[in-house]
């Protein structure tokens, strides 16, 4: 950041009085530019029929990790709400229709300033189709997820324990709420073909 967004007059990187971390301060109007991290928000789509089980995800269209699987999901806009969110994005994404369920992950990001919450939701219909950010949108069976190509850790561990908990629901259990922390980066990309 270089300057205000109050006064367009430069700002500093400094510790505010009474504060412990660097922040922007405005030179001219003393205004403090707070960073916070960014919520992303998304689903677990999932249709079931005679107890077999397919996650519907998306091939990303956008960098970063364009051409990777992934949920559908995507920062969170003001004057929303997370399950607000979680529908708009599994929309736009995979033009899907879902009945939104509890919250099952909370992931930390800490070192990209993100938080990354996913909800279980039941596909409604089959009638889904890439969005712009798409390049594609598909159901998998867990042998069929391409764990290889998915775009982000997150993904992978909100699938890992999706199909962890999907076990303790058959032998009579239930799906839990889970947080972590993710600290691996992402794998690199793989070359171009």
């Amino acid at each position: 950041m270089k300057f205000c967004s109050e006064c367009a007059h430069p700002v500093l990187l400094s510790i505010p009085e009474g504060d412990n971390r660097p922040r922007y301060v405005c030179t001219h109007c003393n205004t403090i530019h707070y960073q916070n991290p960014k919520l992303v928000v998304g689903s677990i789509p999932v249709w079931e029929r005679d107890g077999n089980i397919q996650v519907l995800l998306c091939k990303r269209a956008i960098e970063p990790r364009y051409g990777y699987w992934t949920l559908p999901a995507g920062f969170m806009e003001n004057e929303e709400t997370t399950e607000q969110a979680a529908v708009r994005e599994t929309e736009e994404e995979a033009g899907a229709n879902v009945e939104l369920g509890p919250l099952f992950t909370l992931l930390n990001v800490a070192h990209v300033h993100q938080v990354h919450l996913f909800y279980r939701a039941r596909l409604l219909d089959l009638d889904f189709a890439a969005g712009i950010e798409s390049l594609d949108v598909q159901l998998f069976t867990e042998d069929e997820i391409p764990w290889d190509d998915l775009a982000f850790p997150t993904i992978r561990s909100t699938l890992e324990l999706f199909f962890a908990d999907r076990i303790k629901v058959r032998e009579g259990g239930a799906f839990g709420f889970h947080s972590r922390d993710i600290h691996r980066p992402m794998i690199a990309p793989r070359e171009p073909d």
